[in-house]
């Protein structure tokens, strides 16, 4: 009897740890086999949660290219989305995923540089190179020889936004309000602000400092507290959707101060959300279809309106396909799906002609490029102009 029942207890352990790996592979599309004629290239990505939109628009562009040039030495390149859900602690585990069961060769993302951030310990310890599309804090990439990033980072981002509330839009004192729980917002906001009062010479020129936390829906309170500050211009560098209610409350409340931004602005859900009262607001972006910078950029803009019809194509889905082209750049440089031998040839990056400019990456890994302006106008993003980086 006692034997019996313990091979029952054994039948059940087995399915059980069956069923246990299996859901523990769920959000990753590869097959986990060691098939070498397959190159694998990690892709991580909020595909659900607060920044699913961003993590989309990458994907979006990273799919392309790889639908482009779905080859590299003689093999197929096979994608291996896993979702991080928009949260730090699955963002290390999906990554972990990645490397330990999936074996790729390289990995591009994560939209959200807080994302990126949880996920560089794990790619660092097993020396597997990560390209990230739009993660813009240095922190992405400081100590960690491992990862990269084909955007420019934000101090120059920062810096490139006082300079156009100081300069075009005359202003003396702003206000900041700041997603406080997102490592981008506080570090961009930070960035901002030393080059505001350097510009100034004032350093009582950021009037308010207002904070809020990732998923938040009413700012009543911080946008009543910015109101009775006055100030010419008001910065908010935080998410998507937050900021678009941010500047839809505010309007409601009778603020009529200019609202000024960053990169992850430009998603079609800023202006979903935010509607006319978003009409105005500026923010500092990669890549615009208005002026192709390179014949990559040609190509890219060709090929995306055949994928995705007259949709425009976003710095985001542009960024990741730049990611992904220069990482088969490096595979066919080094002869190898070696992370580590991939890794060193990336290191080496030196004007590489992507879809969303030159890049050339610095001794940190950075990308060193120019900054577009864009304004909403319209219902739309609109081109205004390119500010250098050097």
């Amino acid at each position: 009897m006692k034997k019996k029942l313990a091979t029952v207890l054994s039948l059940i352990l087995l399915v059980s740890f069956v069923f246990t790996g299996c859901s523990g592979n769920k959000a990753s599309s590869g097959n986990g086999s060691n098939d070498s004629s397959v190159i694998k290239i990690g892709v991580l990505e909020p595909m659900t949660g607060a920044n699913a939109a961003g993590g989309a628009l990458e994907v979006e562009g990273i799919k392309l290219a790889n639908k482009l040039y779905p080859t590299v030495l003689g093999k197929k390149v096979e994608l291996v989305i896993v979702d991080n859900k928009s949260d730090k602690v699955e963002s290390a585990s999906a990554a972990s995923r990645l490397v330990e069961n999936e074996k790729v060769s390289a990995i591009i993302g994560s939209w959200g540089s807080s994302l990126s951030m949880a996920a560089g310990d794990v790619v660092k310890n097993a020396q597997v190179p990560a390209v990230a599309a739009t993660a813009t804090n240095p922190l992405v990439t400081q100590g960690n020889d491992y990862y990269f990033r084909v955007c420019f980072i934000d101090p120059f981002q920062g810096k490139v936004m006082a300079n156009y509330a100081y300069n075009k839009l005359k202003a003396k004192k702003v206000a900041i309000i700041q997603e406080v729980s997102n490592d981008y917002s506080v570090g961009l906001a930070k960035f901002f602000t030393d080059a505001f009062k350097e510009l100034t010479g004032d350093e009582n020129a950021i009037v308010a400092v207002s904070n809020y936390n990732t998923g938040d829906q009413d700012f009543t309170a911080q946008l009543t507290n910015i109101k009775a500050k006055n100030p010419d211009v008001i910065f908010a560098p935080g998410n998507f959707t937050e900021s678009a209610l941010i500047i839809k409350q505010a309007r409601q409340l009778g603020i009529k101060a200019p609202f000024i931004g960053g990169d992850t602005w430009e998603t079609p859900e800023f202006i979903d959300i935010g509607k006319e009262a978003v009409e105005g607001a500026t923010f500092s972006t990669f890549f615009t279809s208005e002026k192709p910078i390179t014949k990559e950029s040609e190509k890219f803009l060709a090929e995306y309106k055949k994928e995705y019809g007259d949709k425009e194509p976003s710095a985001a889905a542009a960024l990741g396909y730049d990611a992904y082209i220069l990482i088969l750049d490096a595979i066919k440089k080094a002869g190898s799906p070696d992370p580590v031998k991939i890794r060193d040839e990336l290191a080496k990056t030196k004007d590489f002609p992507g879809a969303a400019g030159v890049i050339t990456l610095d001794e940190n890994r950075n990308a060193i490029k120019d900054a577009v302006i864009k304004e909403v106008k319209g219902g739309k993003f609109t081109y205004l102009n390119v500010v250098g980086a050097n």
